[in-house]
């Protein structure tokens, strides 16, 4: 029985056929191993010389065909991957303005969110800003860490070219920006500020509207505050960043709700959560029952009812809040459930507005506890009102309850 082919050495066949069974002109002629780069995938260059001609030939139509493979499958890998945030816009023919502003708008939260999480933060949440003292009636005094957030965004609304007013929870008055953009920005530049100290999730929430040309002829303040005085039913878009563990940026242009995480390695909001459908009916509530005692009769029976499972649901609900309403809205959107302030705390502008459209666009609502969020036109910037959001069976039944809304306020600290 002959000798088998030698397997040992790299450059020759490697089985275990007799030598007698194997053609003469496919054997490989000795040659000296090669030292390629660790990271190369590349055949030696001159292995090929080695090979007969027909030989030759078809081992560069293989390469080919693998030089082909290997392209296809890059492009289906390509096609198979979430869209960016951006991405996202041009599949679905956003104006080209709209996404230009986004895109400024997403760039200024990954700033915020490098902020937010920066050693120095815990400092600048307990310092107080140096304008506080003078604060508008319906704000909250600021900080500087919110200063700060306002800041980075009204520096990128200025450099989009695409914004003429921005309001914002950090400023008593709209500013105008331009006279050109077709724009107008709402925003409450940091949600839960407070909680960074102790590393509780924040958020920015922000809409935007179209600029009201018909009121290009006013005078310049009388026509920035009329144009951030819009209704929630004019929503172009809206949307918040969540804070946290992850960067969420949640948005809706008024054909449903996305959300996209922030992947740090490339700089990118991807699509991580498409066309989100908040449940109809949930089993979770968000409220602070330390004020239990402040509600009126019907919220606090709609608490108690829910709580011994004797609602319209047949499961007990289990309380979760953090205080900070990107965050409880946004468990709320995933998981479904009611989240809720029921006395005259939240923004109807900045707040309440952007996210019952959000609400809206994911089958959900938006409620001050008896009307429609986005039906109620707003006075004021820093008009304050109720807010309950949440699953459209949960906020139908706490509505039904008539009584929700608190009126007794005394001023709490929290």
């Amino acid at each position: 029985m002959p000798s088998p082919i030698n397997t040992s050495h790299p450059n020759r066949v490697l089985n275990t056929m007799p030598l007698s069974s194997v053609p003469s002109r496919l054997v490989l002629r000795h040659h000296p191993p090669f030292s390629l780069p660790p990271t190369s995938n590349r055949p030696p260059p001159h292995l090929g010389l080695l090979l007969p001609p027909f030989a030759r030939r078809s081992a560069f139509s293989c390469q080919l065909l693998a030089a082909a493979a290997t392209d296809d499958m890059a492009a289906a890998a390509a096609a198979a991957s979430p869209p960016t945030l951006l991405e996202h816009m041009g599949q679905a023919g956003a104006a080209a303005d709209l996404t230009v502003l986004v895109a400024h708008i997403q760039s200024a939260c990954k700033r915020i969110a490098a902020l937010v999480a920066s050693p120095g933060n815990a400092e600048l949440s307990r310092a107080k800003a140096a304008g506080g003292a003078g604060v508008a009636a319906g704000r909250d005094a600021p900080k500087p860490l919110d200063e700060l957030s306002n800041d980075i965004i009204l520096s990128s609304l200025k450099s989009s070219g695409k914004v003429a007013v921005l309001a914002s929870e950090e400023n008593d008055l709209p500013i105008w920006i331009s006279d050109d953009g077709p724009y107008v920005v709402v925003t409450d530049p940091l949600d839960g500020s407070r909680n960074i100290e102790v590393s509780i999730p924040t958020g920015t929430i922000f809409g935007i509207y179209n600029r009201l040309v018909e009121l290009d002829h006013l005078p310049l303040e009388e026509r920035a505050q009329l144009n951030s005085l819009q209704s929630g039913t004019h929503l172009v878009a809206a949307g918040y960043v969540l804070y946290s563990s992850a960067t969420i940026l949640c948005i809706s242009f008024g054909a449903g709700t996305h959300a996209f995480t922030l992947d740090w390695s490339t700089g990118e909001f991807i699509l991580t959560h498409p066309s989100l459908q908040i449940p109809p009916r949930g089993q979770i509530y968000s409220v602070n029952d330390a004020r239990y005692f402040d509600w009126p009769e019907g919220l606090r029976k709609y608490i108690d009812t829910i709580r011994q499972g004797k609602g319209q649901h047949p499961k007990k609900y289990s309380a979760r809040y953090v205080c900070s309403l990107v965050a409880d809205f946004h468990r709320t959107l995933i998981y479904g459930g009611v989240a809720m302030n029921p006395r005259d705390h939240l923004r109807l502008v900045y707040e309440a507005n952007p996210l019952s459209f959000l609400a809206e666009q994911a089958g959900g609502r938006g409620s001050d506890g008896k009307n429609r969020i986005l039906s109620i036109q707003p006075v004021k910037l820093h008009q304050r009102l109720p807010l309950f959001l949440g699953s459209m069976e949960d906020m139908l039944e706490l509505e039904s309850y008539g009584d929700v809304q608190q009126k007794v306020n005394p001023g709490y600290e929290v």
